[in-house]
């Protein structure tokens, strides 16, 4: 209490540095996960993937990143072991966003696409077992989101495959492939209009304090079913806009098959834009927790003076705090993962890349709806991994896929090894 009393301010303070180091090193390593589809399958450049991330990650960040923070700041560790020591847990919060961080700075450095929801729980579990005890750990709380790291791939990844061979099977393997897809392609839009409002009305603005929204002709209570049904009028309005869009291209009717597939591929070109907003919007809102989650902690409980309260509303600025470490991260430094998860997989055209961005998406949204901090690394993997399959085994380089998991599995100990060490020193300068 003593610690906490005379230098309070001083710990909000690094804890702040921190945590927009730790939210720096998710822009640099998951939000280019995020993006690579859309960059790799040559739908976006750089620069403009950069750009719609940085306007939707900070908008999910900060109007839907409220939901998942409980489960990463209250979930992993029983709060009651450190009543009688809170600063060590505000220690412990530290050490782990450092930790994380450092990790999340060299991974990013090779270029290597590794999980930010791995680093922060793996330094998490790291001071706790290791700088107080064993049972400050809730196991079975930490088994349940492992568990998700493993099915989440799995589902993205079957949610990927069904996309994709729908494509084929209603555009590219059909006589006419440039009009099955200015007939289909607004169906496609509807599910990613659909998914990108859903999380919108159900979360963020739920967040801000918005409870309905009246549109003059028709009013919608967002908590209720009104807010299933202005995600359905939403995704509706998109269809429509898209389906005009598409109907103004101009192609030659009497060119060969290969330049119709062609300009098939223009048009879900347009589609990826949907789609590259509505998974840079559903990353932030799920993986900001990563970093304001042990933050917010932090503040919380020297705010209270020591005392670790049930439940404390996040203080204004650190949501910003939070969306701004994630643009910068991703500006500065983005590019070096985007071309490992954009190329290195499998090869990438924006049918295909859209087929994977839509169903990370759609697994992010839900994950982060039910409060589960999964890793959006793995389920972006996954989804990848099933656009491959739906083309054979043959079209997966297995060597970078190894590699990948390989920089998965190191990720725990690593994360649980620095935290360790930042908290003991912590200690040490502190005490």
């Amino acid at each position: 209490m003593e610690i906490l009393a005379t230098h309070g301010s001083i710990l909000v303070m690094i804890a702040a540095i921190v945590g927009f180091f730790m939210a720096w090193g998710i822009g640099a390593n998951d939000v280019a996960n995020a993006m690579g589809t859309s960059v790799g399958s040559k739908a976006l450049t750089i620069k403009q993937a950069i750009i719609i991330a940085m306007i939707f990650e900070f908008a999910g960040a900060y109007l839907a990143g409220g939901e998942v923070t409980s489960t990463i700041r209250k979930g992993i560790i029983d709060p009651t072991y450190f009543t009688a020591i809170p600063d060590q847990l505000v220690f412990g919060m530290i050490a782990a966003l450092l930790a994380a961080a450092t990790w999340l700075l060299i991974a990013s450095t090779l270029g290597w696409p590794v999980s930010t929801t791995h680093s922060i729980v793996g330094a998490i579990i790291g001071f706790a077992a290791i700088g107080v005890s064993p049972d400050t750990v809730a196991w079975g709380k930490v088994v349940g989101i492992v568990g998700s790291w493993i099915i989440t791939p799995l589902i993205s990844g079957v949610i990927a495959f069904i996309i994709f061979n729908s494509a084929q099977k209603l555009i590219f393997d059909t006589d006419k492939p440039l009009d099955n897809a200015k007939k289909y392609v607004p169906f496609y839009m509807f599910l990613a209009g659909f998914v990108l409002s859903l999380v919108t009305v159900k979360k963020g603005l739920k967040h801000i304090g918005l409870e309905e929204i009246n549109l003059g002709f028709i009013q919608f209570e967002i908590l209720g079913p009104g807010g299933y049904y202005l995600a359905i009028f939403i995704a509706v309005v998109v269809a429509l806009i898209g389906k005009v869009f598409i109907a103004k291209l101009k192609f030659d009717e009497k060119a060969d098959k290969n330049t119709h597939y062609a300009n098939v591929e223009k048009v879900f070109a347009i589609l990826m834009v949907v789609t590259a907003c509505c998974m840079a919007f559903a990353h932030g809102s799920n993986d900001v927790a990563n970093a304001i989650g042990p933050l917010a902690a932090v503040v919380s409980i020297v705010d209270n003076g020591g005392e670790i309260v049930a439940k404390s509303p996040l203080v204004w600025w650190i949501l910003p705090l939070g969306g701004l470490g994630i643009v910068a991260g991703l500006a500065i430094f983005g590019h070096r993962v985007i071309a490992t998860i954009g190329k290195g997989i499998t090869h990438l055209t924006p049918s295909r890349g859209f087929a994977a961005e839509l169903a990370a998406a759609c697994t992010v949204v839900i994950a982060s709806g039910a409060g589960l901090p999964i890793s959006t690394t793995q389920t972006l993997v996954g989804a990848v991994l099933g656009v491959g399959m739906a083309r054979g085994i043959a079209a997966i380089n297995l060597g970078v896929v190894r590699n990948i998991v390989v920089s998965w599995v190191i990720t725990l100990p690593v994360g649980a090894g620095l935290s360790i060490i930042i908290f003991w020193i912590l200690n040490a300068v502190f005490a």
